[in-house]
Parts: structure tokens; C-alpha cells; sequence
């Protein structure tokens, strides 16, 4: 660790003191005031409002939602990409909070609100002491993870070729761990994520007279529980593969058999040949159902993203700097987690390291993901702000 590292790392507790109420207030905000997948208007615009009271440049954003923004210190060294999701999920939040969202039907059930807060507090954190430091430092923002295609479409806008990025790192919050825990590992700690959609096409007719042959609610109702077969046996390091369904739809009239119903679900695997072997599968069980039923199954792939895979060196480095944040009793390297994140695209082009932050509620009561009830808690926010500035100012050394 170098002078001007170690120099911010002894002042990186009073800088978070200083950032702390303003990363609250935004988290809470952007909680309040969700938006989905590449319809996050408001959330970019008070983004770039904040990163240009904190003078960082804004750079060209290659999406329509979302920013970059750009600190240069003018003096010799890296450039680190931090990376943050900022889109909501289309879930209706249960908890009566505060900040409750005022979007009904929409929430930031998986922590994107933290995650943009907390590079909105790096961001502040790495300004403060600009004078100090050495190399760029671009924070991104990025649209679109939960519909696995935001990072793709700022990689294919040019957003790497704007940039000549060395490192990429990010953090995502997790309600499974305590406040203080950081998780990573070196390789692929989240899985590959392929969408898929099926379509059951059959003769439908009068509910009166239905019978199993050509009904497609049947059909596709025999579908979701058997997608768990997929990836029977599928597992890496540990951890099992997993494919569900997410969605089915079917019907307008409680005594009309349709004639069309369609399911939605995701497939995650960790290794090529794990979802070779598993779409294969879902060919074979969709040709079973097919037979069964006398209807017509058509399987489509929608959005991809790979697995999320950390550089080995990179991530040897962001642990050590978190040590420097947190108890390094409470850094942790974590077996790999069956979700999924788009940051991966970045990861195969750039080596980098993504890590998991805990932010579980004192009470027991922060429940998982993509719930209505999720929740996690504030003091998650400095630590991750905290975590990403240390390493970021570490790789920017060189």
C-alpha cells in the first residue's frame, strides 16, 4: 500500500461520517421513488444532479437511463470502473416504512437503491480527497440488471471504448449476512442466468367439456414443477444449479379452455456444459409434456448474461482493502451463489472483483430477494461505500 493509499484509508471514517446522512437520504429517496428496467428517469437525473454538485464530469451514457461520470486526478495511475445497478422489480412492497414506495406494484426489492446510494457516497468520498489521489476513477451507473440487458447495452453503446478501464469493481448487498460481513472469492462466485419462454399451444374449447387432451392449462401447469428436474444433480463447488418458472399465464374465462398459455422462468447454471446439458433436458420434458397432453411446446431463450467471474489478483487486493473497513475476522471468501448479475458482461472484458456486503436487519426480519417483504439496513451503505472507495484508491496505485 502506498503513502497516498494508506493516507486515505486513515481518513476514511471521518470522510464516510461526512457522507453518511447524505447516502441515507438518497437511499431512502431512491426507495421511495422506484423505477424499472430502462425506465429509470427520475432515479438518472437526481444521480447526475448529485455528481455535479460533487464536480465529477459527466461523460457520455451510451443508454437512454443511467450514467457515467468521470473523476480524473490528473496524476499517473489506474482507472477503476465502480459499477452500480439502478432499476427497481416489479413487486409490490409489503413493508409500511418510511420510505415506503410510492409506486405501487413497483420496488427496490434487491437493494439497487443501496447500491446506487453508496457509489453516490464513494463518488463524494473519492471528490473530497481528489487533491490526493492518483489516476481516474469513472462511477457508472447502469440500467437494466433485472432484465439481464443493461450492461450489454452499455458495453455495445461503446461505454469501454469511451473509457480505457483497467480494473472493474461493485458490491452487492445481501439481506442473507450481517452489517460488517464481506464475501468474495476468487473465479465464479454468482451463476450464469438464461430466460426462457414457453408457449403451449393446444385445441382449447368449453370448460364444460374439457378433458386432458389438448389442454393447454393443464399443460403448462404440469410444466413448473418439473423444472427443478432440469438440474437435478447440476451443482459447482457446492452450490446447485436452479431453474424455475416466474410467470404463467393462461386463460380470460373461468368456463373457456384456452387455446394458448404461456410460462416464464429462468435456468442457472455456473459452466458451459451445465446449460447445454440442462436446455437439453428442457427439450426432453417439454416433449413428454408435449406427448401427454397432445399440445404443441415451443421453448424460447430470452435474456443471457454469464457468470460472474472475479479476477484472482484483483480480488486478493479488494479483500485486503476491505480489511481495512470492516473486521477482517468478517471477510470472508464465500462459496459461489446461485443468483445471478449483469456485471458479468463487464468482468469478461475487464478483470475486476464483485463482492457481497452485508446488510441482514438486527431483528431477523430483512427476508430474501425479490420479496415483497426485503429489506435491509442502512448502515449497509457505509460499509460498501466504504469497501469499494479503499479498493478503488488501492487499484488506482497501479
Amino acid at each position: 500500500m502506498t503513502s497516498s493509499s494508506t493516507s486515505f484509508t486513515n481518513s476514511l471514517d471521518k470522510l464516510l461520517d461526512s457522507a453518511e446522512e447524505s447516502m441515507i437520504e438518497h437511499r431512502h429517496d431512491f426507495h421511495q421513488h422506484p423505477e424499472l428496467s430502462f425506465e429509470e428517469i427520475r432515479t438518472t437525473q437526481v444521480i447526475s444532479q448529485r455528481l455535479s454538485q460533487l464536480d465529477w464530469t459527466i461523460e457520455r451514457c451510451p443508454t437512454p437511463t443511467g450514467v457515467v461520470a468521470s473523476l480524473d486526478t490528473g496524476r499517473p495511475g489506474k482507472t477503476v470502473l465502480i459499477r452500480a445497478d439502478i432499476d427497481g422489480l416489479p413487486v409490490h412492497e409489503e413493508r409500511q416504512l418510511s420510505y415506503r414506495s410510492v409506486s405501487d406494484g413497483v420496488m427496490h426489492a434487491c437493494g439497487h437503491d443501496v447500491h446506487t446510494a453508496a457509489l453516490l457516497g464513494v463518488a463524494d468520498i473519492l471528490g473530497q480527497r481528489r487533491e490526493q489521489l492518483v489516476g481516474k476513477y469513472i462511477a457508472l451507473f447502469q440500467p437494466a440488471e433485472e432484465g439481464l440487458g443493461g450492461a450489454r447495452a452499455m458495453i455495445d453503446g461503446g461505454v469501454l471504448e469511451d473509457h480505457h478501464v483497467d480494473f472493474v469493481i461493485g458490491g452487492h448487498v445481501t439481506s442473507l449476512a450481517p452489517v460488517g460481513l464481506v464475501g468474495a472469492r476468487a473465479g465464479i462466485i454468482m451463476s450464469e442466468a438464461t430466460g426462457f419462454s414457453v408457449d403451449v399451444l393446444g385445441q382449447g374449447g368449453h370448460g364444460a367439456m374439457a378433458s386432458d387432451a389438448g389442454n393447454v392449462v393443464l399443460a403448462v401447469s404440469a410444466i413448473a414443477p418439473r423444472l427443478a428436474a432440469v438440474v437435478t444433480d447440476l451443482s459447482y463447488e457446492g452450490t446447485n444449479c436452479a431453474c424455475s418458472a416466474g410467470i404463467i399465464h393462461a386463460g380470460t374465462a373461468g368456463n373457456v379452455v384456452p387455446r394458448s398459455a404461456n410460462l416464464k422462468g429462468t435456468l442457472r447454471t455456473f459452466l458451459p456444459e451445465q446449460r447445454v446439458g440442462a436446455l437439453a433436458r428442457l427439450d426432453a420434458l417439454l416433449a413428454e409434456i408435449s406427448e401427454q397432453y397432445s399440445v404443441e411446446c415451443v421453448l424460447s431463450l430470452g435474456g443471457h448474461t454469464p457468470a460472474v467471474t472475479n479476477d484472482p489478483s484483483v480480488t486478493e487486493r479488494f479483500m485486503k482493502s476491505a480489511a481495512t473497513v470492516v473486521d477482517p475476522a468478517y471477510v470472508w471468501q464465500i462459496p459461489p451463489v446461485s443468483p445471478s448479475d449483469d456485471v458479468a458482461e463487464f468482468l469478461k472484458i475487464v478483470p475486476g472483483c464483485y463482492a457481497m456486503i452485508g446488510g441482514a436487519l438486527e431483528d431477523g426480519s430483512s427476508a430474501t430477494h425479490h420479496s415483497g417483504d426485503f429489506a435491509v439496513s442502512d448502515k449497509s451503505l457505509r460499509v460498501m461505500a466504504g469497501v469499494l472507495a479503499a479498493s478503488a484508491v488501492d487499484l488506482a496505485q497501479g
